[in-house]
């Protein structure tokens, strides 16, 4: 479902604390350096860098490695300092950053994909890499040994890759808007199930492993808030975005989801608010409010000598109704409409201005981002973009 203009921004803005530029291609990912003045960045330029602050306020590359290939993605860990490095020609690089953070040292590589590699994890719990590829597959490899440990095919190429420590449950989103959910073990891997929510692919995956929900972002332009761990099927659709949903992070000690899209938004979703369902959309040949056919239902509106009507939904109760019928328009933020949809006019009237109060904040980042990358311990957030520019928020005006 395509969403509709967007909300006003409200007053509580993010700070914009720095900007980082001097890639040549786009900054495909990159991750502030926890209790360091740092980022660390992989770009299409086929550059690793490593920019520290320094005493000018400015951010300065103390790393600048180029590799092989165009370097896709990238994972983190801060406290054994390894650094992941997804390739466009299926390669995972892995490297040692030095306490510094001046220099880094290739330890081993993984010819993980065919393809171009779409995504890392490493799980430093199990020694782990995990990724996913243009090439439709799933793989994980140990770390120790570079042993490839087994594989999944995916229907299609996958962006979204989360994986909850606890359970051994990893979570693939695919470009076919599906999620996939594996039991992995050390050598092998079980299907556990899938669900599709989404009319387009699925460009992003956050886990809450607190309150054990999912949820996924897509080229639909929605997101959906997947109830993984109370088993009763819950999926809640948040609408926010006029383009595509890039990334997602989620700060777990204040339950805000904060998501960022294609076209430049990020919005700070308030998850700790009790969130309704958006009913299924009912079938029927005439309008289930006047009774009047719809234009296909020809023996009707022969019967009754009246041309047919187009057929609308309302969003807050899903009946099939009539422009007439569904003349007013209202935000159902509870529902995930933080903007004004098409409701039916008895539903209209019931929704209070109570019912209206926003729970999401709208913010313009004033460019393309593919990435983001929240700092909770600082309040932080690192946004990249296809401008080649890497943009660091104080959230703590928004996140608090």
């Amino acid at each position: 479902m395509a969403a509709e203009p967007q909300p006003k921004a409200l007053t509580r803005k993010p700070l914009l604390l720095n900007k980082v530029e001097g890639s040549q291609e786009v900054v495909n990912m990159a991750a502030i350096v926890p209790k360091e003045d740092g980022v660390i960045s992989v770009s299409e330029d086929r550059t690793v860098r490593v920019w520290l602050k320094r005493d000018s306020g400015q951010y300065w590359p103390s790393i600048y490695h180029a590799m092989p290939s165009p370097c896709s993605c990238m994972s983190f860990n801060p406290e054994t300092r390894r650094l992941s490095i997804g390739l466009d020609n299926g390669t995972i690089s892995e490297f040692i950053l030095s306490e510094d953070y001046n220099k880094m040292t290739l330890v081993k590589s993984y010819q993980a994909h065919q393809s171009r590699v779409m995504m890392i994890l490493f799980v430093l719990e199990m020694e782990w890499v995990l990724s996913t590829g243009q090439d439709k597959h799933f793989t994980w490899h140990c770390s120790e040994s570079g042993q490839r440990l087994g594989g999944y095919r995916t229907s299609a190429s996958a962006c979204g890759l989360q994986f909850d420590v606890e359970t051994r449950h990893v979570f693939v989103g695919d470009h076919s808007g599906q999620v996939t959910i594996l039991k992995l073990e050390q050598e092998s891997c079980s299907l556990v199930t899938t669900f599709k929510g989404h009319t387009g692919g699925v460009t992003a995956l956050c886990w809450d492993p607190i309150q054990r929900v999912l949820f996924s972002g897509s080229s639909d332009h929605s997101i959906i808030m997947w109830d993984i761990g109370g088993r009763k099927g819950t999926a809640i659709e948040l609408q926010g975005h006029n383009d595509k949903v890039q990334s997602l992070s989620y700060a777990h000690h204040t339950r805000q989801l904060i998501s960022c899209g294609a076209d430049g938004g990020i919005v700070v979703w308030n998850m700790d608010v009790e969130r309704q369902e958006t009913p299924e959309w009912l079938d029927s040949d005439s309008c289930q409010k006047c009774d009047q056919p719809f234009f296909w239902n020809f023996k009707q509106m022969w019967d009754s000598k009246k041309i047919g009507l187009r057929q609308h939904h309302c969003r807050k109760c899903g009946k099939a109704v009539c422009g007439k019928c569904s003349s007013k328009r209202s935000s159902i933020p509870l529902m995930g409409f933080e903007f004004e949809v098409r409701v039916c006019d008895s539903c209209h009237e019931s929704i209070t201005d109570e019912e209206r109060a926003p729970t999401a904040t709208f913010h313009d980042s004033k460019h393309n981002i593919v990435h983001v990358h929240f700092d909770a311990t600082r309040g932080w957030l690192l946004t990249s973009g296809t401008d080649k520019v890497i943009k660091l928020w104080d959230m703590t005006p928004v996140v608090s």
